[in-house]
């Protein structure tokens, strides 16, 4: 990737991406991963991809938006896509914003996203007791 050093990383895992964005990216390096990595999904035949945001504590309107097409492209060249770790403070920005995920599936952090990927839409709750169950 061209994003330069450590900005994101794209691994494969199975038939699964996992794409980690470890620092806030500014308009350009953000158009350059969704190029990226819709390119790679074709190249890899990626099924599946999450996108770990857990490293942002600030997502702008551009990101957000960004974001939600990459999910779009990722789906019509075949991938399903899941955004891991939306931190408090950016799911909240993103609403104030109206620019909740919509038809993008999220979870909680890697491990969930990777269930959800692997056809394990019916995860235990955190106490143990019922699952629940992610869109």
């Amino acid at each position: 990737m061209d994003e330069g050093p450590g900005l994101v990383s794209i691994l494969r895992q199975g038939d699964n991406l996992i794409a980690s964005i470890h620092t806030a990216l500014d308009d350009s390096e953000m158009v350059r991963f969704q190029r990226n990595l819709i390119e790679q999904i074709g190249r890899d035949r990626a099924r599946g991809v999450i996108i770990d945001v857990a490293a942002l504590d600030v997502l702008d309107s551009f990101g957000a938006r960004t974001l939600r097409t990459l999910a779009e492209m990722a789906r019509l060249r075949g991938a399903e896509t899941v955004i891991v770790g939306i931190q408090p403070d950016v799911a909240f920005s993103m609403v104030a914003l109206g620019l909740g995920t919509g038809t993008v599936h999220t979870a909680l952090d890697l491990e969930e996203g990777l269930a959800y990927l692997g056809g394990t839409h019916s995860l235990p709750a955190p106490d143990g007791t019922e699952p629940h169950f992610r869109p």
